[in-house]
Protein backbone atom coordinates (compact mmCIF):
# COMPACT_ATOMS: atom_id res chain seq x y z
CA UNK A 1 0.00 0.00 0.00
CA UNK A 2 1.48 3.33 -1.04
CA UNK A 3 2.18 6.05 1.49
CA UNK A 4 -0.24 8.99 1.61
CA UNK A 5 1.11 12.43 2.44
CA UNK A 6 -0.95 15.05 4.23
CA UNK A 7 -0.21 18.56 2.94
CA UNK A 8 -1.60 21.55 4.83
CA UNK A 9 -1.49 25.30 4.33
CA UNK A 10 -3.31 27.95 6.34
CA UNK A 11 -4.35 30.24 3.49
CA UNK A 12 -5.33 30.05 -0.18
CA UNK A 13 -1.95 31.45 -1.22
CA UNK A 14 -0.23 28.64 0.66
CA UNK A 15 -2.00 25.79 -1.14
CA UNK A 16 -2.62 27.38 -4.56
CA UNK A 17 0.54 26.09 -6.23
CA UNK A 18 0.13 22.60 -4.77
CA UNK A 19 -3.48 22.49 -5.95
CA UNK A 20 -2.35 23.41 -9.46
CA UNK A 21 0.21 20.56 -9.31
CA UNK A 22 -2.32 17.91 -8.24
CA UNK A 23 -3.49 15.26 -10.72
CA UNK A 24 -6.66 13.14 -10.50
CA UNK A 25 -8.14 15.52 -7.97
CA UNK A 26 -11.20 14.57 -5.92
CA UNK A 27 -12.73 17.03 -3.45
CA UNK A 28 -14.28 15.97 -0.14
CA UNK A 29 -15.79 18.41 2.37
CA UNK A 30 -15.71 17.64 6.09
CA UNK A 31 -16.53 20.17 8.84
CA UNK A 32 -16.63 22.80 6.13
CA UNK A 33 -13.02 22.06 5.15
CA UNK A 34 -12.16 21.04 1.59
CA UNK A 35 -9.82 18.06 1.31
CA UNK A 36 -8.30 17.46 -2.13
CA UNK A 37 -7.19 13.88 -2.78
CA UNK A 38 -4.93 13.08 -5.70
CA UNK A 39 -1.35 12.80 -6.86
CA UNK A 40 1.29 15.50 -6.35
CA UNK A 41 4.71 15.05 -7.96
CA UNK A 42 4.01 11.33 -8.30
CA UNK A 43 2.99 10.84 -4.66
CA UNK A 44 -0.46 10.07 -3.24
CA UNK A 45 -1.49 13.09 -1.21
CA UNK A 46 -4.34 14.85 0.53
CA UNK A 47 -4.16 18.64 0.41
CA UNK A 48 -6.17 21.01 2.57
CA UNK A 49 -6.38 24.57 3.82
CA UNK A 50 -6.66 24.75 7.59
CA UNK A 51 -7.70 28.34 7.94
CA UNK A 52 -6.06 30.65 10.45
CA UNK A 53 -5.48 29.80 14.10
CA UNK A 54 -4.82 26.81 16.32
CA UNK A 55 -8.39 25.50 16.58
CA UNK A 56 -8.82 25.45 12.80
CA UNK A 57 -5.43 23.77 12.43
CA UNK A 58 -6.16 21.10 15.04
CA UNK A 59 -9.58 20.20 13.63
CA UNK A 60 -8.22 20.07 10.09
CA UNK A 61 -5.32 17.84 11.07
CA UNK A 62 -7.35 15.37 13.12
CA UNK A 63 -9.84 14.91 10.27
CA UNK A 64 -6.93 14.50 7.86
CA UNK A 65 -5.56 11.66 9.98
CA UNK A 66 -8.88 9.99 10.80
CA UNK A 67 -10.61 10.16 7.43
CA UNK A 68 -7.77 9.94 4.91
CA UNK A 69 -5.19 7.71 6.57
CA UNK A 70 -2.18 9.92 5.89
CA UNK A 71 1.15 8.63 7.18
CA UNK A 72 3.16 11.87 7.22
CA UNK A 73 2.13 15.52 7.50
CA UNK A 74 3.89 18.53 5.97
CA UNK A 75 2.62 22.00 6.80
CA UNK A 76 3.77 24.91 4.69
CA UNK A 77 3.19 28.63 4.90
CA UNK A 78 4.53 31.96 6.05
CA UNK A 79 5.63 33.29 9.44
CA UNK A 80 7.20 36.22 11.19
CA UNK A 81 10.90 36.01 12.02
CA UNK A 82 11.83 35.94 15.71
CA UNK A 83 15.49 34.91 15.46
CA UNK A 84 17.57 38.02 14.66
CA UNK A 85 19.56 36.12 12.03
CA UNK A 86 16.53 35.54 9.83
CA UNK A 87 15.63 37.74 6.87
CA UNK A 88 12.50 37.99 4.76
CA UNK A 89 12.40 35.01 2.39
CA UNK A 90 14.41 32.71 4.66
CA UNK A 91 12.94 29.33 5.61
CA UNK A 92 12.46 27.97 9.11
CA UNK A 93 12.31 24.19 9.43
CA UNK A 94 10.71 23.08 12.70
CA UNK A 95 12.89 21.29 15.22
CA UNK A 96 9.93 21.44 17.60
CA UNK A 97 6.75 23.47 18.06
CA UNK A 98 5.48 25.30 21.14
CA UNK A 99 2.30 27.28 21.86
CA UNK A 100 3.66 30.65 22.95
CA UNK A 101 0.25 31.81 24.14
CA UNK A 102 -0.10 28.85 26.52
CA UNK A 103 0.64 30.94 29.58
CA UNK A 104 -0.12 29.58 33.04
CA UNK A 105 2.74 31.47 34.64
CA UNK A 106 0.38 32.78 37.35
CA UNK A 107 0.35 29.21 38.71
CA UNK A 108 4.10 28.79 38.44
CA UNK A 109 4.37 27.17 35.01
CA UNK A 110 6.87 28.55 32.48
CA UNK A 111 5.37 30.12 29.36
CA UNK A 112 4.55 27.48 26.77
CA UNK A 113 4.08 24.63 29.24
CA UNK A 114 0.72 22.84 29.10
CA UNK A 115 -0.28 21.96 32.69
CA UNK A 116 -0.60 18.29 33.67
CA UNK A 117 0.97 17.14 30.42
CA UNK A 118 4.36 15.52 29.97
CA UNK A 119 5.11 17.08 26.58
CA UNK A 120 4.57 20.73 25.65
CA UNK A 121 7.26 21.08 22.96
CA UNK A 122 6.37 18.74 20.11
CA UNK A 123 9.37 17.42 18.16
CA UNK A 124 9.34 17.23 14.37
CA UNK A 125 10.33 14.03 12.59
CA UNK A 126 14.09 13.96 12.10
CA UNK A 127 13.94 12.27 8.71
CA UNK A 128 11.61 14.97 7.38
CA UNK A 129 13.71 17.72 9.00
CA UNK A 130 16.89 16.41 7.38
CA UNK A 131 15.19 16.11 4.00
CA UNK A 132 13.96 19.71 4.28
CA UNK A 133 17.47 20.84 5.20
CA UNK A 134 18.85 19.02 2.15
CA UNK A 135 16.19 20.62 -0.05
CA UNK A 136 17.13 24.11 1.14
CA UNK A 137 20.81 23.37 0.62
CA UNK A 138 20.36 22.05 -2.91
CA UNK A 139 17.93 24.83 -3.86
CA UNK A 140 20.36 27.43 -2.43
CA UNK A 141 17.65 28.63 -0.09
CA UNK A 142 18.71 30.28 3.16
CA UNK A 143 17.23 28.29 6.04
CA UNK A 144 17.38 27.66 9.75
CA UNK A 145 16.16 24.70 11.79
CA UNK A 146 14.62 25.94 15.02
CA UNK A 147 11.64 26.30 17.33
CA UNK A 148 8.36 27.29 15.68
CA UNK A 149 6.15 29.28 18.05
CA UNK A 150 2.39 29.33 17.55
CA UNK A 151 -0.34 31.47 19.07
CA UNK A 152 -3.69 32.96 18.25
CA UNK A 153 -2.28 36.43 17.72
CA UNK A 154 -0.41 38.21 14.95
CA UNK A 155 2.92 39.29 16.43
CA UNK A 156 3.82 42.86 15.53
CA UNK A 157 5.81 44.04 18.54
CA UNK A 158 9.59 44.18 18.83
CA UNK A 159 9.23 43.88 22.61
CA UNK A 160 7.19 40.67 22.36
CA UNK A 161 9.57 39.27 19.75
CA UNK A 162 12.45 39.79 22.16
CA UNK A 163 10.51 38.10 24.96
CA UNK A 164 9.60 35.08 22.81
CA UNK A 165 13.22 34.77 21.78
CA UNK A 166 14.45 34.96 25.36
CA UNK A 167 11.83 32.76 27.04
CA UNK A 168 11.22 30.13 24.35
CA UNK A 169 14.27 30.34 22.06
CA UNK A 170 11.89 30.80 19.14
CA UNK A 171 13.00 31.03 15.53
CA UNK A 172 9.68 32.25 14.13
CA UNK A 173 6.11 32.99 15.15
CA UNK A 174 2.90 31.95 13.40
CA UNK A 175 -0.62 30.76 14.22
CA UNK A 176 -1.02 27.06 13.41
CA UNK A 177 2.13 24.94 13.56
CA UNK A 178 2.06 23.85 17.21
CA UNK A 179 -1.57 22.74 16.89
CA UNK A 180 -0.71 20.58 13.87
CA UNK A 181 2.34 19.31 15.75
CA UNK A 182 0.40 18.37 18.87
CA UNK A 183 -2.27 16.47 16.92
CA UNK A 184 0.40 14.60 14.96
CA UNK A 185 2.32 13.83 18.14
CA UNK A 186 -0.78 12.50 19.89
CA UNK A 187 -1.51 10.27 16.89
CA UNK A 188 2.13 9.19 16.43
CA UNK A 189 2.31 10.63 12.91
CA UNK A 190 5.62 12.11 11.67
CA UNK A 191 5.44 15.81 10.74
CA UNK A 192 7.47 18.84 9.83
CA UNK A 193 6.49 22.52 9.67
CA UNK A 194 8.04 24.66 6.92
CA UNK A 195 7.71 28.42 7.24
CA UNK A 196 8.94 31.11 4.88
CA UNK A 197 9.62 34.46 6.53
CA UNK A 198 7.22 37.09 5.22
CA UNK A 199 8.01 39.74 7.83
CA UNK A 200 10.08 40.48 10.90
CA UNK A 201 7.17 40.24 13.39
CA UNK A 202 8.30 43.59 14.78
CA UNK A 203 5.63 46.04 13.68
CA UNK A 204 6.73 46.46 10.06
CA UNK A 205 4.46 43.55 9.11
CA UNK A 206 1.59 45.77 8.02
CA UNK A 207 3.94 47.31 5.47
CA UNK A 208 5.28 44.16 3.84
CA UNK A 209 3.20 41.13 4.89
CA UNK A 210 0.85 40.93 1.90
CA UNK A 211 3.58 41.94 -0.52
CA UNK A 212 5.75 38.99 0.46
CA UNK A 213 3.13 36.31 1.14
CA UNK A 214 2.94 35.12 -2.47
CA UNK A 215 6.73 35.12 -2.90
CA UNK A 216 7.20 33.32 0.41
CA UNK A 217 4.65 30.68 -0.56
CA UNK A 218 6.54 30.05 -3.80
CA UNK A 219 9.71 29.37 -1.83
CA UNK A 220 7.94 26.89 0.44
CA UNK A 221 6.35 25.21 -2.57
CA UNK A 222 9.73 24.61 -4.20
CA UNK A 223 11.01 22.92 -1.05
CA UNK A 224 7.91 20.76 -0.75
CA UNK A 225 8.27 19.72 -4.38
CA UNK A 226 11.85 18.67 -3.76
CA UNK A 227 10.90 16.69 -0.66
CA UNK A 228 7.98 14.85 -2.23
CA UNK A 229 10.01 13.88 -5.27
CA UNK A 230 12.81 12.62 -3.00
CA UNK A 231 10.59 10.41 -0.81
Amino acid sequence: MSEVFGLIGAMDEEIKLLLESMDNRVTTVKAGIKYYTGTVFGKSAVLCKSGVGKVNAAVTTQILLDSFGVSRVLFTGVAGAVHPGLNIGDIVISSQCIQHDMDVSALGYPRGVIPYQEISAFPADQTLVQLAEQACHDLKQQSMTGVVLSGDQFIASAELVAKLRLELNGACAEMEGAAVAQVCFMNEIPFVILRSMSDKADGSANVNYHEFTVEASERSHAILEYMLKAM
